[in-house]
């Protein structure tokens, strides 16, 4: 369990991370909103299934398909721009609880 909650909390930071980076970069990968979701829900089949704040104000999104397993990771800038991060293949939906406090495991 230690370790599951160990790769997520990295996961994680390396969102965090490249969500910094796409502010750096100009243009790369990046369009207009709609036309990135678009794009995600008529050639993958993927919808939104999680959500986040980032850096200065930007979004972090994943979305996926539940039937393919397909995934991508945007990031939606303040002024509209939306980024393509990462995409895979193998996405599954978790839901884990956490350990509990206080307690060594």
């Amino acid at each position: 369990m230690v370790k599951t909650v160990f790769k997520m909390t990295m996961g994680l930071g390396l969102m965090v991370l490249a969500a910094q980076q796409v502010n750096a970069q100009s243009g790369r990968n990046c369009t207009a909103r709609d036309t990135v979701l678009s794009k995600l829900a008529k050639d993958y089949g993927e919808t939104r299934q999680g959500i986040g704040l980032g850096t200065q104000g930007s979004v972090v999104e994943i979305f996926a398909s539940l039937q393919t397993g397909s995934w991508t990771i945007t990031v939606t800038l303040p002024s509209g721009v939306t980024c393509l991060i990462a995409a895979g293949q193998s996405y599954e939906a978790l839901s884990e609880a956490l350990p509990a406090t206080g307690r060594d495991t």
